[in-house]
């Protein structure tokens, strides 16, 4: 029986896993479908290769931070258990990775690329990994501090702080540093509209996120005798209620309803395996709202050119769902009880101090030494021939 569990709990936290990945592809469509044509391929390359610096980042650095784990032995001494700890890492690799895929679309169209994969892996080997290790493997006490003043520790069951509010806030100093791509605000104080190049990839790929979320919500179990089917439903009603509110609030509007789900699923993580389905849908549905409503405050009145709106989207949605937790989370609320608001809140808090610091630290070094954007030039040409040399569909075919 040990052995069939051991089997059953490799398998299950690698299916997680590989759901997981597939979320990457969602970020992939979703930048390529919103940034303008001529950024389109610089948009898939980026998430890929972050992807590939993500991981030789956390598996040399940032894992063994984060739980002091690491591979540097023989295969067979990894092998045991069915190899669960090398699963369990690509699971958690994934996890990682996500943060330079949230950055990605704040900063689409006028980051330069190298500059950017340094950051990467700066970010997965040792900004992300030091509050992950906070959070989830109780590092330097400060989970034990939060328990002792509140009465229980700050809870992150699937990562909206951990992951999004953490992504989601380093994108923020790193839009403010890089400033608007140009010609988006004219010097009169008006908005120049660069709209999506495509709704139906924008579509696909909000749509593979939403799939492979469930992945990333329910396996967060990691073994197959804690999963859960609140986690699921949680997900699922949060999912519908950011759905609703983002194309009632958004008036229709294609970009914000597909935003809407993923905003929803952004605010359910931390909670989910607490709230009652009615509170998640309640989380989903002020989520929504606010991503449509931050979203347009943030282009429009303080112009930060956010180009996939991934402050509001990861950043704020994040912050929501961390404090929705503490509320909807309690036993008076429906929930399951063990966690409390204030909690939330100071593990919130530590979360967004270390991701804003982190973020001026990695970009505003990284500025000051190379320079993170591209010149007027390459800009106006777009990242896909500035960078890569090929445009996404070639204007004409050869004729030989």
């Amino acid at each position: 029986m040990e052995v069939l569990k051991s089997g059953s709990d490799a398998l299950f936290i690698l299916l997680g896993a590989i759901m997981v990945l597939a979320m990457h592809a969602g970020f992939a469509f979703l930048e390529l479908g919103t940034v303008r044509k001529k950024n389109q391929v610089n948009a898939l390359v980026k998430i890929l290769v972050d992807f590939a610096v993500s991981t030789i980042a956390y598996f040399f650095i940032g894992y063994s931070i984060a739980y002091g784990v690491n591979f540097f032995s023989g295969a067979e001494l990894l092998a045991q258990k069915n190899g669960y700890e090398l699963v369990k890492f690509f699971f958690l690799l994934t996890f990682a990775a996500a943060i330079p895929a949230i950055i990605s679309g704040g900063i689409a169209e006028r980051a330069k690329f190298n500059p950017q994969l340094i950051a990467t892996f700066i970010l997965v080997g040792f900004i992300y990994p030091f509050f992950e290790g906070i959070a989830w493997n109780q590092h330097y006490g400060i989970q034990a501090w939060i328990k002792e003043l509140t009465g229980e520790e700050f809870h992150d069951f699937a990562g909206s702080i951990v992951v999004h509010a953490v992504g989601g806030w380093i994108a923020l100093i790193a839009i403010i540093l890089l400033g608007a791509r140009r010609g988006r605000y004219t010097k009169e104080g008006q908005v120049s509209a660069h709209p999506p190049s495509s709704i139906p990839f924008l579509a696909l790929g909000a749509w593979i996120l939403a799939v492979g979320w469930f992945g990333f919500n329910v396996m967060s179990a990691q073994t197959i005798d804690k999963i859960s089917g609140l986690v699921a439903m949680n997900s699922l009603m949060a999912m519908v209620g950011g759905t609703l509110a983002a194309c009632v609030v958004g008036r229709n509007d294609p970009g914000f309803t597909y935003n809407g789900p993923l905003a929803g699923l952004v605010a359910v993580c931390a909670g989910s395996d607490l709230m009652h389905p009615i509170g998640a849908l309640f989380v989903g549905l002020v989520a929504g709202a606010l991503f449509v409503y931050m979203f347009t405050l943030v282009q429009n009145r303080w112009k930060l050119d956010d180009v996939l709106g991934v402050w509001p989207l990861h950043g704020l949605c994040g912050l929501w769902g961390g404090l929705a937790a503490g509320i909807f989370g309690t036993k008076a609320l429906g929930g399951l009880g063990g966690i409390t608001f204030t909690g939330q809140l100071i593990g919130s808090a530590i979360g967004v101090g270390i991701a804003v610091v982190g973020g001026f630290v990695v970009y505003g070094g990284l500025k000051v030494i190379m320079g993170i954007r591209m010149s007027q030039e390459e800009e106006y040409e777009g990242a896909d021939l500035s960078v890569h040399r090929i445009s996404s569909t070639p204007d004409r075919e050869p004729s030989w």
